[in-house]
């Protein structure tokens, strides 16, 4: 009787213990990698950082974390952020396994430059993206004409170290106007054009994709005009800041009527170092794929290249990516 009572209770625990094991092993992956639920893929999880809600990053991001989770089973969803620096921050703190950034900023992070004291160590890009057109946009009766007209009044220069106020201080430093010679409001998009609508400041940097979705709105019910970065001006700065190219806005996005010359600066898409090299691949892999999907829900991803992802990176390539492009 004593036998069967040992034998049955060593089942109990040997079922036990079973279970427990089977739970133990559906633990989320992280940025640094481990083994998932995920068909095809080693993480659970694939955390996006973006932009603002309105912003192209959230809109495409939003996009591409629905294919991640249909294609692989894994949780895969975006995070709205203040944009690039602190997407990158968040990569350096293991938050996040992908984000969209500006260039610049990647570039400086890289550099531990400007807004990072130590350079980062766990940013790994995937591709270079579309441009983002730095626009200044301002009322058709504010007397603002050029860039140096600027001085002396009130601008939204973006979220406070987002990749839009980063190239903002940039390009006013390289005109020779600093923010002692301005009133700054950091602002967001949406805050940025409810500001303008409201009279409550002068001139906003709404640097993204076209068309950004804060601005056509405004452009729909506010008589608004683009401000003019001369392309010899953009020339003249990315001979230190090789990032700014000169660039168009074309005629008819804002109802403009002539095209519109400004800087612009290259996305990147930003992935974890430590992410493995066969998730990395199968995310690139699926992220060129989908072309078609992340042009019908924005289409600054027209400008998106498998042919072009490779110029102008201004990170290491992850392994991952390398592997992919090398079978094309």
């Amino acid at each position: 009787m004593k036998k069967k009572r040992k034998s049955f209770l060593f089942s109990i625990i040997l079922l036990v213990g079973i279970i427990l094991s089977a739970c133990g092993s559906n633990d989320s992956g992280t940025a640094e990698g481990g083994e998932g639920d995920g068909e095809g893929l080693d993480t659970n999880i694939v955390t996006i950082a973006t932009g603002g809600a309105s912003g192209p990053y959230n809109i495409i991001g939003t996009t591409l974390a629905e294919e991640y989770s249909s294609k692989f089973g894994v949780n895969s969803r975006t995070q709205t952020t203040g944009a690039s620096v602190e997407n990158v921050n968040l990569m350096e703190q293991d938050k996040i396994e992908m984000a969209f950034t500006m260039s610049d900023v990647v570039s400086q992070a890289i550099a531990g430059e400007v807004s990072f004291e130590e350079p980062a160590e766990k940013v790994n890009q995937i591709a270079a993206l579309y441009p983002n057109f730095v626009q200044i946009v301002t009322t058709a009766d504010s007397g603002i004409e050029t860039f140096q007209d600027l001085k002396g009044k009130r601008i939204a220069v973006g979220d406070q170290n987002s990749g839009v106020e980063v190239n903002a201080r940039t390009l006013l430093n390289g005109h020779g106007i600093t923010y002692d010679d301005i009133e700054v409001d950091y602002l967001g998009y949406a805050e940025a054009a409810d500001g303008l609508r409201a009279g409550q400041i002068d001139a906003a940097f709404l640097t993204s994709g076209l068309p950004n979705a804060s601005l056509l709105e405004l452009s729909e019910s506010l008589d608004i005009r683009l401000v003019t970065v001369d392309p010899a001006d953009v020339e003249e700065i990315a001979q230190d800041e090789s990032y700014f190219v000169s660039m168009e806005i074309p005629e008819g996005t804002y109802g403009n009527e002539e095209p519109i010359p400004t800087a612009a600066i290259m996305n990147a898409l930003i992935v974890h170092a430590d992410m493995s090299e066969d998730d990395v691949y199968e995310l690139t892999k699926t992220f060129f794929e989908n072309l078609d999907s992340l042009v019908n829900s924005h289409q600054a991803a027209a400008d998106i290249s498998l042919e072009a992802a490779q110029q102008g990176l201004v990170a290491p390539l992850h392994p991952g990516a390398e592997r992919y492009y090398n079978e094309q």
